[in-house]
């Protein structure tokens, strides 16, 4: 294991000496030499035994150095130097000898794991002060630092310790997870989406230490969910679209902006309910979140409270669902207003007696994966007061980008024939409540058809009911600090949507962090390589406590997973690379000199191939990138064996004049790394159920890590879709005319890809993508002029 730690603070040696008497582990009787201080310290650490005995068998399980255990070396009282002390820290650490270090190797495998480590002289106490306090947060092999470890051990628990407690500027685990208190209350919301006359009530779950009781006030980690309350899997399912349908042609149009630009329409808003009376504590509860996100988990025991709404439409919520809507937005925003003393809560859905968010400290970030960090991103544009951060991870920043692609409908990976209104239905998990359901079944199932409509699958353009779910217009308006975190292999919420996001944000004035990893569609809250629990404490414990710890300092701007190596993380200033390379296509090869001639292909297949393909996408992908029965379907070019090591940083970008047989047309593109090597897999592996324990006596993590796989022969860069007839803008049809030559940019989803020395890099260029477009089978010729055609790659 390489531990890769952003988030550590290398504290001066007078604040490491404050923060160890916080922790007991220095008293005013600390032994006065660098030896005798460590064995009080390791002693301390120690938490299942008490005697001396014990204490000593303990110390006989350790290895010293080459020739003792370290009972031995305690019991001839030798004295401690740094190699002794990091052979110890390491198995403290979970390392194990023999396998993962060792003594004869020590100062090379310490590099190998990247463990930090200072110098100096051990039989010194200020040594051995800083040494240990360096250790004590120091990652475990199993993806926690060495005092979470001991604090899930219990070092806590008979400790007289503030709450909440700041250890090298992060939180820590001192509250009781046993105390945890479950609530509800119903947030009003100056909305009455599903038309009944009322105003829409929002059920909020919420999740608060026990020390809240007693006076404490903390701030809340808000996760925005329309999942949490269930899904209607076989309703999205039957309304799910086939894509087995053939390319339409547009009529030409002269179509602005402006005219398509979302104007919010102004209603009529029900009168807010009478408050008959006041509460000070919820009527409700419920035993186990849905759908929890473990990151909440691991601070609500560092004195956090996590609060889950699912908004409107949502099981024992009012309204309907809206998929990406304005009032979808707005109703995020209202839960945030009560967090913060802004608006009106009751205890339950009738009986009007008010409930405030009195154990909060008015201070709230939002968190969440996919449509929670959509929302998230959605809420910042709000300028919402109190919402001090967000963390928004594999968000969407604009749907369209999410369901359609330059005037073609495009399918989110793994989802052919979802759509916005298929999301709806999906999430409108009042369907589960059947007696609430009956009141509003009529009213959504309309409002339904006219989102299909509106959404206008036949065609695909970006209009007003898109325009009204892009937030990247309103990102200007961002106040709270934003950190994103993304896969580079993600092709559900694709690559596209961070990095104009992340654009967007650089004329903001806000701090802003981006992660960048090699996966799919997935949290990496649990890997054990990267410290993002930590990373998250840093900026949290700064964000919503107030603590002066250098966060937004200490956190690089950038960083990535590498995908060349496993466990390396590296970091960077900006995403796209101030050098390009520009190849030029030829037959097939990708060449650095000009070129001439025409390539065609036509997209038709043969039935049973083109039937083949839409039961067996995994085929069409491998039969795609290799020579044989694709060949006449699509172009391919390669580039020569690479003599150095690129790193493809930002949008690579396709340059192309082609012609298409038909008066309509499409192109998809794909951006591949060829040459047999082992690669690193797009989802993690599992090393350890349930081995990250989240905080003592509370809720684990599983353990994964991206690790390589088999040897293969290619592997996807990137990739791009576009209609050609929507060559300058997606909402503007343009004319194509058959067998004319066109010019066309398009920019595919960008990258930061290391492609190594002896590697190939290869451009496939193809009309149906049976993962994402319609798939028609038209008889359809595409010809490429070749000298008017180039890939430019951005290098960092």
């Amino acid at each position: 294991m390489k531990l890769n730690q952003f988030g550590l603070k290398h504290e001066s040696l007078s604040t490491a000496k404050k923060e160890l008497t916080d922790l007991h582990f220095l008293t005013e009787k600390s032994a006065t030499t660098g030896t005798a201080l460590w064995f009080e310290l390791l002693r301390k650490s120690f938490l299942t035994v008490k005697d001396e005995s014990g204490f000593v068998a303990k110390l006989g399980n350790l290895l010293a150095d080459e020739t003792n255990d370290l009972a031995e070396f305690y019991q001839k009282e030798k004295t401690l130097n740094k190699d002794v002390f990091y052979t110890v820290a390491l198995q403290l650490l979970e390392f194990e000898h023999g396998i993962d270090f060792s003594v004869e190797h020590l100062g090379k495998d310490l590099l190998k794991i990247n463990v930090p480590t200072i110098d100096g002289d051990f039989e010194q106490v200020d040594t051995v002060i800083a040494a240990w306090y360096l250790l004590l947060n120091t990652h475990t092999q199993n993806g926690l630092t060495f005092l979470d470890k001991l604090a899930n051990e219990g070092f806590y628990l008979d400790q007289n310790v503030s709450q909440p407690l700041f250890i090298n500027g992060k939180a820590q685990a001192v509250f009781d997870a046993t105390k945890i208190i479950r609530e509800v209350v119903y947030v009003e919301a100056d909305l009455d989406t599903d038309a009944d006359g009322k105003r829409d009530l929002l059920k909020l779950e919420i999740l608060r230490p026990g020390e809240t009781e007693t006076g404490l006030k903390v701030p809340t980690l808000f996760t925005a969910s329309p999942y949490n309350q269930g899904v209607n899997g076989p309703a999205g399912e039957q309304l799910t679209y086939n894509v087995n349908l053939p390319l339409e042609r547009k009529e030409p149009t002269d179509t602005q902006y402006e005219d398509i630009q979302y104007q919010p329409e102004a209603k009529d808003l029900p009168p807010a309910r009478s408050v008959n009376g006041q509460a000070d504590q919820a009527t409700e509860t419920f035993a186990r979140e849905l759908t929890n996100y473990t990151l909440n988990d691991f601070f609500l025991v560092r004195g956090f409270a996590v609060v889950y709404g699912a908004g409107i439409g949502t099981r024992d919520s009012d309204g309907i669902q809206t998929c990406g809507s304005v009032e979808q937005t707005d109703s995020m925003v209202a839960y945030i207003e009560w967090l913060t003393g802004k608006r009106r809560a009751f205890t339950n859905r009738t009986d009007n007696l008010e409930i405030k968010a009195w154990w909060s400290n008015g201070k709230v970030a939002m968190t969440g994966k996919s449509y929670l960090g959509t929302l998230a991103t959605a809420c910042a544009t709000r300028q919402v007061e109190g919402l001090e951060t967000i963390i928004s991870e594999a968000a969407i920043s604009d749907w369209y980008q999410y369901y359609r692609d330059n005037g073609l409908v495009i399918a989110p990976g793994g989802f052919p024939g979802e759509d916005a209104d298929v999301l709806a239905i999906e999430t409108f998990s009042k369907m589960k409540n059947a007696g609430d359901y009956l009141h509003s079944k009529t009213f959504f199932m309309d409002y339904l058809a006219e989102m299909a409509r509106l959404q206008d699958r036949r065609f695909g353009n970006y209009n007003s009911f898109w325009d009204e779910r892009n937030y990247l217009p309103f990102v200007k308006d961002i106040k709270c600090d934003v950190v994103m975190v993304h896969g580079l292999n993600d092709w559900n919420v694709k690559p596209r949507q961070v990095a104009d996001l992340w654009d967007a944000l650089k004329t903001v004035p806000v701090t802003k962090k981006l992660i960048l990893h090699q996966g799919q569609h997935i949290y990496i809250n649990n890997q054990p390589s990267l410290d993002f629990s930590d990373m998250m404490n840093l900026w949290l414990s700064h964000k919503l406590y107030g603590v002066e710890n250098q966060a937004k300092e200490i956190l690089p701007d950038i960083i990535y997973q590498k995908n060349t190596a496993v466990e390396t993380w590296e970091t960077l200033k900006d995403w796209q690379g101030e050098q390009t390379q520009t190849y030029h296509l030829s037959k097939t090869e990708l060449v650095t000199t000009e070129t001439s001639g025409q390539v065609t292909f036509n997209d038709e297949l043969l039935t049973e191939q083109y039937e083949r393909y839409t039961k067996n996408i995994p085929l069409w992908e491998k039969d795609l990138k290799e020579n044989g029965v694709m060949d006449g379907h699509r172009y391919l070019a390669k580039s020569a064996e690479l003599t150095s090591e690129l790193l493809i940083a930002g949008r690579p970008t396709v340059k192309l004049t082609v012609a298409s047989s038909q008066d309509l047309g499409m192109l998809s593109f794909q951006l591949v790394d060829f040459g047999k090597a082992k690669r690193l897999k797009d989802v993690p592996d599992l090393l350890v159920p349930h081995g990250m324990p989240l905080g003592p006596n509370w809720r684990e993590e599983n353990v994964m890590e991206f690790k390589f796989g088999p040897e293969t022969e290619y592997k996807l860069i990137s990739r791009g879709h576009i209609n050609l007839q929507n060559r300058e803008n997606p909402w503007k049809n343009d004319e194509l005319i058959a067998g004319e030559m066109v010019t066309i940019e398009v920019h595919l989803h960008p990258t930061l890809y290391h492609l190594p020395k002896g590697r190939q890099l290869g451009l496939i260029i193809y009309g149906t993508d049976f993962a994402h477009t319609v798939r028609g089978n038209q008889e359809i010729e595409y010809t490429i002029e070749l000298g008017e055609s180039t890939l430019t790659l951005p290098l960092a």
